[in-house]
């Protein structure tokens, strides 16, 4: 026993050794209060500052500006921070591709070199053939302020709509080049949002809100969505209205037509699950659209359509989803045919038409796998993907014979794959980026016991040879919402933790998509609490199972996943050493009151009436935070441009725990100008995000990168190498090369 003592205590203080000198605790701007109260069914709720709900006032300016200057001191004082900056930066430089979509024969993508802020557009004539960059933001806006929000070319070859977003925000603008002059048109299509890309002759379908009072974009509840169709080379003045619906301003909109361009079809949604789908015949000239399923209780995706049959992606009546063809002119169920039906062991994620075959994307225990149905809906074959991952985007279309899909794994960057039904191209690598040394780590999928017994699978990923004695530094990093499934998907941010001796653990808790419609409905409105349960007895197994302990455990998610580390940190503050709520809804009494919020009431309920109050007031972050509790060393971020989860979350959030916490755990906010939610962001701006998050993150949890976590001796961090798969003879041929800019300009 003596020898042990002695054996730890070597170990901590070689530890110690490396550890930066201790940082005082901040003192934190006192933040002014006011005397607001409101009243809930006889609940008295006091708001005392409300006042940083207003983005543009010039207290609010100053108080961000002085909430930043607090932060950045305290990282400053990290001694380690730059080095994690640059081991970031060396680790993000490879490059990467989106999934092809084609327009005619052309093959248009998204591509970045490496460090570049932004993806660019490309287009390559055909298959094998020479790429031509057709749009630069990078060019535009050096400051990596724009980016390419999506881009859809006419099936003619003629154009191309490229949808671009300014400063992260939610707000679209859409061009329009020519294809043929490489030029920009005069178009300018503006107040887009929510809203898709659809092609019908020379002009496309998107939908948009009217124009905002000014100053009042970022924040101002969004109502009256509408439906445009756009013809090319004309102002948005002369767009023609498609379809509006004034009796419901809380409702969205958005128009596809079929491939065969028979069917123009709408979309009609009041939250982010459930919707109702209208159709146009368009060979009938004027006919109106006709109901093809109303109400908002089931999600209905149109696939495609074999004639006058229409295939439909659905979960009514099937939780896991199958695949049916309607007849329109027949209503109700009498015109459904069950194509594909459900499987009880996998969700039906996603369908696609490939050349003369449906193709289906599985998951199963939160992995994915490719089936190939024919026309009649018998499973002929399975695609093969490269190991247990992720399939991301699917590009293909009825006709062609190639389908292309990403690929990714915790380990693995994401990789295009190509399928060809005609030529022998069975998973070949299109393109595969550059990455480190994937052998080194291990992962595992482990299922633990929720509260209520319920087993919840969850995925562990740390360095192989890793000793589990219950000192390890964790992440534990969850979701837990709005159908959306946490599938293995590789992150450079994340790596350089377990690079550095940390687990990583990633949970499929309630309210996400990994089991299916019930999965959802079980972590949403009055069930809600069950989700932070999850996540909680998630922390419970690893503590159990030597994995780590409370003192050196991190916790982290994003949106939706903000509330959900908001809400655990506020219940069990002592489980947790470490909490990074991100861009997270805090406010549960006042969220549906901006931009887009009250879409979310499905998944949570509305404050607006006694049961959501009673539900939402229970656990709401922001008011279940107590006086003279030690919170987790915190650090929220957040966005001035975020009109998703609007940052007056954050901010009343973090001015109330530094009102009330007690302890050395120092509570900051990182609020980043000229960004949003996140999708957008310049690569320069997220390697200083996550330099930042993990400086913060390993100094707290008594981490030194570079010094092995469980001995304190140094750490060999290697470099990155190719993947023994970079050798297939069609990813080298579409090796991008150094080709003369083709910068379009208006003209």
């Amino acid at each position: 026993m003596i020898r042990l003592n002695l054996i730890v205590s070597l170990i901590i203080f070689s530890l110690s050794m490396n550890l930066p000198a201790q940082i005082k605790p901040p003192v934190y701007p006192g933040t002014q209060k006011v005397d607001q109260v409101d009243d809930y069914f006889g609940t008295k709720v006091a708001d005392p500052y409300r006042w940083l709900e207003d983005d543009n006032s010039p207290e609010t300016e100053a108080w961000v500006n002085a909430q930043n200057m607090i932060t950045q001191e305290y990282l400053s004082k990290i001694t380690f921070r730059n080095k994690i900056r640059d081991r970031l930066t060396e680790l993000w430089d490879f490059p990467k591709m989106e999934v092809p979509e084609k327009g005619g024969v052309r093959l248009f993508f998204l591509y970045n070199t490496g460090m570049q802020n932004q993806h660019a557009l490309y287009m390559q004539e055909a298959f094998e053939q020479p790429k031509e960059l057709l749009y630069d933001p990078n060019k535009v806006a050096p400051d990596g302020s724009i980016s390419i929000n999506q881009f859809k070319a006419s099936d003619d070859g003629k154009y191309i709509a490229i949808s671009i977003s300014r400063s992260g925000s939610d707000w679209q603008e859409i061009i329009v080049m020519d294809l043929k002059k490489k030029k920009l048109l005069k178009d300018k299509i503006e107040w887009v949002k929510f809203s898709g890309i659809s092609w019908k002759d020379n002009g496309f379908y998107y939908s948009r809100y009217d124009a905002p009072k000014e100053g009042t974009a970022l924040t101002k509840k969004n109502e009256f969505h509408k439906i445009y169709y756009h013809k090319a080379g004309t102002s948005q003045e002369k767009d023609e209205l498609v379809y509006q619906n004034p009796d419901f301003p809380l409702r969205n909109y958005t128009a596809t037509v079929s491939d065969d361009k028979r069917f123009l079809f709408i979309y009609e949604t009041e939250s982010t699950s459930g919707n109702a789908l209208y159709y146009k015949d368009l060979l009938k000239g004027h006919a109106g659209f006709q109901p093809l399923f109303t109400g908002f209780s089931n999600d209905y995706a149109v696939v495609g359509n074999y004639g006058d049959s229409i295939l439909i992606h659905t979960n009514a009546g099937a939780s896991n989803y199958r695949l049916i063809s309607i007849n329109p002119e027949i209503p109700g169920k009498e015109g459904w045919t069950i194509l594909i039906d459900e499987d009880e062991k996998m969700v039906m994620e996603s369908v696609r038409l490939s050349y003369d075959k449906i193709v289906v994307k599985y998951m199963k225990n939160a992995c994915n796998e490719l089936y190939l149905f024919d026309k009649q809906g018998k499973k002929t074959g399975t695609i093969e993907l490269p190991m247990i991952g992720t399939v991301g985007d699917i590009s293909s279309r009825p006709g062609d014979p190639q389908l292309f899909y990403a690929f990714t794994s915790f380990v693995y960057p994401l990789g295009i794959f190509l399928q060809d039904f005609e030529k022998d191209y069975n998973k070949t690598i299109f393109f595969a980026p550059v990455l480190f040394q994937p052998d080194d780590f291990e992962t595992k999928q482990v299922f633990y016991k929720s509260n209520d017994g319920t087993e919840i699978p969850m995925f562990i990923i740390h360095k192989k040879g890793m000793v589990m004695n219950g000192l390890n530094p964790a992440y534990l990093y969850g979701y837990g919402g709005f159908n959306i499934s946490l599938t293995p998907s590789f992150s450079v941010s994340r790596m350089i933790f377990a690079e550095n001796g940390g687990i990583l653990a990633i949970p499929n808790i309630r309210g996400g998509g990994e089991f299916g419609e019930a999965w959802h409905k079980a972590g949403t409105k009055e069930k809600k609490q069950q989700v932070f349960d999850d996540f909680i007895a998630a922390a419970n197994y690893l503590f159990e199972n030597k994995y780590t302990k409370p003192e050196k455990l991190a916790i982290a998610g994003g949106s939706n996943g903000g509330l959900l580390v908001g809400a655990c940190m506020t219940q069990k503050p002592e489980l947790f050493k470490v909490a990074l709520p991100a861009v997270g809804v805090l406010d549960m009494l006042r969220f549906h009151k901006f931009t887009i919020g009250w879409a979310w009431t499905v998944d949570y309920g509305s404050s607006e009436d006694k049961e959501g109050f009673t539900y939402l007031y229970k656990y709401s972050p922001l008011h279940n935070i107590k006086d003279g509790v030690n919170y987790p060393a915190t650090l929220v971020t957040t966005a001035d441009h975020d009109d998703r989860v609007v940052p007056a979350h954050s901010f009343k959030f973090i001015a109330t725990l530094q009102e009330k916490h007690k302890g050395n755990n120092p509570v900051l906010i990182r609020i980043q100008t000229k960004a949003g939610h996140g999708a957008g962001k310049p690569t320069s701006v997220r390697i200083e995000e996550a330099a930042d998050m993990w400086a913060f993150t390993f100094y707290n949890l008594g981490m030194v990168p570079g010094v092995d976590p469980q001995r304190g001796d140094p750490m060999e961090i290697k470099k990155q190498r190719k993947p023994a798969y970079i050798d297939d003879p069609v990813y080298k041929k579409n090796l991008p090369k150094q080709q003369k800019t083709n910068q379009a300009q208006p003209e």
